[in-house]
């Protein structure tokens, strides 16, 4: 094993460029995972040395022990405490302090009259808490509030609106109230909290404004005397509050904070990272075994000299494997140095683009240390694994031969198995597509699909490359042809660095494709279910955001030029142990504006004790007109209604239909998030919405669009998604032209002699170059035609495997998936330049006279 691991040593120093492109690889796939490991640990450490900051004084919190949680709405909707329980509290022994926190939505509106954070983060208002140890937040400029319209707010929400102290301006709580900021403020030595933006009022305005009763908090915050400890201080507590009512620690209290910021942001963007650090690093195993492949088959002679000499075929294969650990442990070890990097650009980028995470020094743990560098290790060996034993394979006689190119990857058994793979992917696709749909299944035939596309791969490079290549002939004449003509010489090497380059674009294809069915299923959905003629929109984060004042839908229905404006608010309810989303609105107004199809039943007396639900919803709980449903509501109550309209369209209007009425005795902040909005026969549009506008001004602004507008925004997060999407598959591409051009430096390494020759009877260098680039273009155009295919059907496969109402649209969108084609084949065009000039310079005497 020593005498294979210096011959292994020996043989890597002696051809050390050939490796290049393989560190190369290596040490990109391993940066992106290492930086993602790295900026997970540090975000999460960051958020909670800023929560245990913010809240190191609150020992304990106070609240419902009741709470409504919607899938997507972080901590869920508790009911309130009453604020006379602080007395109790603060009575109770080992208590030195309790305060009320009433706690709200509200969006500030910056100086340009614009909301701050538009339809992004969270948008927070409450109480301005005056014991300095109990409240998150910390004066740094100015005074706390103690008049009716006074307001605190954090510093990152005035930098964001251009505002300043002794400035006035609205807060939508979601009712406009005219508020002068007096005082600004820090979360834990930061601007804000990430990018929620904050809002600080009297107690007096926090119960006006933010809860429907006065008298009520969202929760207490209580510290601690001398020598008790935060459990013992719940302990405490704990016998003396009222039956529904829970104390917990402040410590767990900030877990809590953590786990929502977790739940909501962190543990997608950090899963995200990992996905496209699996495809980086799938795509640099095609180009790390190509590039082993290529050099075992060029040192077929040296091998079989070895193995003349007496060297076993385990120290042959064992020299291979040597080499292949060298060049990983040296690539994974620079990858991590350049993922710390990376983690450490990308904490210096996000606050320059808008997203201010917390400050704090980068954590490098031993697991985000490790885990790459073993993965670096596993992908290089494994990937050199089938060359490094087809070296140890090599026969001693080989040595009297002359070193061929590998003709081998169009064998029977490739064909037979390609064969049976592909049928059998798509049929278990489509199986799975078709019945249910089935997730498993589909996702069985997803894997089994691209299994089939890789072993088939060298029998049809074959086929594309004669297809892609034929205008060559005609285009570029006998330079043309050459370049056909090595193409096909190894279809197996063809297609094993076309796969590289195939991968990335598939999984580019596939986000394309289905971003643009997405954007197509809500644009029918707009056009199909609003039927109003414009639309006054709240969308925000989660349910962070304030919403529409509840006035302004029947302001604007007194306008001349309007016949219906409905608004939508949001609710939620515990159904049979599952939170759910209602949509409180004025239901028999609803029809005027938005399709709800065939209605079974009556939405025009639902009352207070009245239910309409969706035909989906219905279905699976065996509901139809005049059946009973028992709510659950946030505030502990339990509530009996009666299903009196089941309606088939439920886009827009949700699953469950509820008056104000109805809602009214249990709601907590009130807002509507949409303003669904008619006119009058004979109003123009754009008179119409100038009309809404106008009056919409009065309520902190909206948005109102028409309803083209209205969709084309609701699919604007799938473009922001598709452009990260982009850049992070950018690594992919990038390590697949390595591949590209780590092939042809060795082919033409390879074909030395040849080159040689070519140019000794004629051929010009501007033609030798045009013929190592137009290989290039070849190879690349089968990688690509092969990924936009197989990202096609993996689109459709995804689009349909999520739709299990069977109401989303597929879309084959031209122009992205042109461009995709073009960038696909201008790498090919840039990966084949370095090699392309590489063999332009070769010495003609000296490559005819290489063995």
């Amino acid at each position: 094993m020593n005498a294979s691991l210096r011959l292994g040593l020996t043989s890597l120093r002696s051809h050390r460029r050939r490796f290049a492109g393989t560190f190369v690889a290596v040490l990109l796939g391993v940066a992106f995972l290492a930086g993602t490991l790295v900026m997970g640990d540090t975000l999460r450490a960051s958020f909670d040395t800023l929560f245990t900051s913010a809240n190191g004084g609150t020992d304990a919190v106070v609240r419902s022990a009741n709470v409504v949680t919607v899938p997507g709405q972080g901590q869920g909707t508790r009911r309130p405490v009453d604020t006379s329980l602080v007395t109790k509290v603060q009575g109770t022994f080992g208590v030195a302090a309790a305060v009320p926190v009433v706690e709200g939505s509200g969006q500030l509106v910056g100086a340009d009259h614009q909301p701050i954070g538009g339809q992004g983060p969270p948008t927070r208002a409450g109480n301005w808490i005056t014991d300095p140890k109990l409240n998150p937040y910390q004066l740094a400029q100015g005074r706390a509030p103690r008049a009716p319209g006074e307001v605190v707010v954090n510093r990152g929400a005035a930098d964001k609106g251009g505002l300043k102290l002794g400035d006035t301006t609205v807060l939508r709580a979601p009712d406009p109230v005219t508020v002068r900021i007096v005082g600004i403020a820090t979360f834990g030595g930061q601007d804000g909290m990430g990018q929620v933006t904050y809002a600080g009022l009297t107690l007096a305005d926090a119960e006006k404004y933010l809860t429907p009763r006065p008298g009520e908090a969202s929760s207490i915050a209580v510290r601690a005397g001398p020598g008790i400890t935060q459990q013992q201080l719940v302990d405490k507590l704990t016998p003396v509050l009222p039956t529904g009512v829970e104390a917990i620690t402040g410590k767990a209290a900030s877990a809590e904070s953590l786990d929502m910021v977790a739940g909501m942001f962190l543990d997608l963007f950090t899963t995200l990272l990992l996905v496209f650090s699996g495809i980086a690093l799938l795509v640099a195993t095609f180009s790390i075994h190509n590039t082993f492949a290529i050099v075992v088959a060029q040192r077929t002679r040296e091998n079989a000299l070895l193995r003349a000499l007496g060297a076993s075929r385990r120290q042959v294969a064992a020299a291979t494997l040597a080499e292949a650990t060298a060049v990983a442990i040296a690539a994974s070890a620079a990858g991590v140095l350049a993922g710390i990097g990376i983690a450490a650009g990308l904490q210096a980028l996000f606050p320059a683009i808008g997203f201010p995470f917390p400050n704090g020094d980068l954590v490098i743990s031993g697991l985000s240390a490790a885990l790459p560098v073993a993965v670096g290790v596993l992908v290089c060996l494994g990937s050199a694994l089938l060359p490094a034993l087809r070296a140890g394979r090599t026969a001693p006689l080989a040595a009297l031969r002359e070193t061929a190119v590998d003709q081998s990857g169009a064998s029977r058994g490739r064909k037979i198995t390609g064969g049976i793979l592909l049928p059998a992917g798509v049929a278990v696709t489509l199986a799975g597509v078709l019945t249910g749909p089935n997730v498993l299944l589909a996702g069985a035939g997803a894997v089994l699909t691209p299994a089939a596309f890789v072993v088939l791969g060298p029998v049809a490079s074959t086929y594309a490359v004669r297809l892609l290549g034929g205008p060559l002939d005609k285009v570029r004449g006998i330079t043309g042809s050459l370049a056909r003509r090595n193409a096909l010489r190894s279809p197996k090497r063809t297609a094993a660095t076309a796969t590289a380059l195939m991968i990335g674009v598939a999984v580019v294809s596939l986000f394309t494709v289905f971003g643009a069915s997405l954007k197509t299923t809500m644009d029918q959905t707009v056009s199909k279910s609003f039927a109003g003629d414009v639309a006054v929109s709240a969308r925000a984060f989660g349910a962070g955001g304030a919403g529409i004042s509840p006035q302004l839908a029947p302001a604007v229905s007194k306008l001349p030029e309007v016949k219906t404006a409905v608004g939508l608010g949001r609710g939620v309810a515990d159904v049979d142990g599952g939170g759910r989303a209602l949509t409180v609105t004025d239901p028999a107004k609803l029809s005027g504006v938005l399709d709800l199809g065939t209605v079974q039943g009556s939405l025009a007396g639902l009352g207070a004790n009245g239910l309409a639900v969706s035909a989906d919803e219905a279905g699976k709980r065996g509901w139809h007109p005049g059946s009973t449903a028992e709510l659950a509501f946030p505030d502990g109550q339990k509530q009996t209604f009666t299903v009196r309209a089941v309606y088939a369209e439920r886009e827009l209007a949700g699953d469950y239909l509820l008056t104000r009425e109805a809602w009214a005795p249990h709601r907590v902040q009130d807002s509507d998030s949409l303003v669904a909005v008619s006119f009058r026969p004979g109003v123009p549009l754009p008179e119409g919405k100038q009309a809404v506008e106008r009056t919409a001004a009065a309520y902190g602004s909206p948005e109102v669009q028409t309803r083209a507008e209205y969709a084309a925004s609701s699919a604007s997060g799938i473009d922001m998604m598709l452009t990260l999407v982009y850049a992070l598959l950018a690594l992919a591409v990038v390590i697949a032209l390595l591949g590209i051009a780590n092939t042809l430096t060795l082919a033409v390494h390879e074909r030395t002699r040849e080159l040689g020759l070519l140019r000794a009877v004629g051929q010009t260098r501007a033609q030798l170059r045009a013929m190592v680039r137009w290989e290039s273009v070849l190879v690349a155009a089968f990688g690509t035609a092969g990924g936009l295919g197989l990202g096609a059907f993996l689109g459709w496969v995804l689009v349909k495997a999520s739709d299990s109402a069977g109401t989303s649209a597929f879309a084959l969108p031209p122009l992205p998936l042109t461009v995709v084609a073009l960038v696909g084949l201008l790498a090919g065009l840039v990966a084949g330049l370095r090699p392309a000039r590489r063999a332009a310079r070769l010495n003609v005497l000296r490559a005819i006279a290489t063995e």
